[in-house]
């Protein structure tokens, strides 16, 4: 049995004149649940049933290591989460690894197309994408490996990043006949800052 892990990354960083403090999202607050980054979350097998506790768990392990570096936590915002969420579904039902889709849309592109960026706003976009098979596809496996990939690393400990979307599914984002009927998920975490 072959297990899998796969990571990718965009970054993108667009700004009309100074970077100030982020805009007022509608981000949920950034709390995460009691015992989020706890060894029974971190190493959930992720299923349709776990989704919650692995995206809680996700942003806990993200902003320990941000707080490890004196850096704010981040917040997850509904807005990037829809497109996070939307850009890993898409992965996984037409078998692609890609920020670009197949019809060429960018991650900027999907975020842009919310309204996560007020209008006339200055922003900071990223994006890491990552998938893996049975115990690869935790949310420990995933953040750690995003941390030994120095521009995955780079997403996660940008200072101007202040919200996150995150979006985990089910099913892994290759046609490969090998990898059928394994466990897997494929995760997207979209970031972001706004500033009038």
């Amino acid at each position: 049995m072959r297990h899998r892990l796969l990571t990718s990354l965009a970054t993108l960083v667009a700004l009309a004149g100074v970077l100030a403090l982020p805009a007022t999202s509608n981000a949920a607050p950034s709390k995460s649940r009691p015992g989020a980054c706890s060894a029974a979350a971190a190493r959930v097998a992720v299923s349709a049933e776990t989704i919650s506790t692995a995206t809680s768990a996700t942003l806990c392990l993200l902003n320990r290591e941000r707080s490890r570096r004196g850096l704010r936590p981040l917040k997850l915002d509904r807005h990037l989460s829809a497109v996070a969420r939307a850009h890993s579904r898409d992965m996984v039902r037409r078998g692609y690894f890609e920020h670009n889709s197949p019809n060429g849309r960018t991650p900027f592109d999907r975020i842009l197309a919310t309204r996560y960026v007020p209008r006339g706003a200055s922003w900071a976009l990223g994006e890491n994408i990552g998938w893996g098979t049975d115990e690869l596809a935790q949310p420990a496996s995933l953040v750690n490996a995003w941390m030994k990939s120095p521009g995955h690393r780079r997403n996660i400990l940008d200072k101007r990043f202040r919200e996150i979307g995150i979006g985990i599914v089910t099913g892994v984002p290759t046609r490969d006949p090998g990898l059928r009927g394994q466990a897997g998920a494929t995760y997207t975490t979209d970031f972001g800052s706004t500033a009038k």
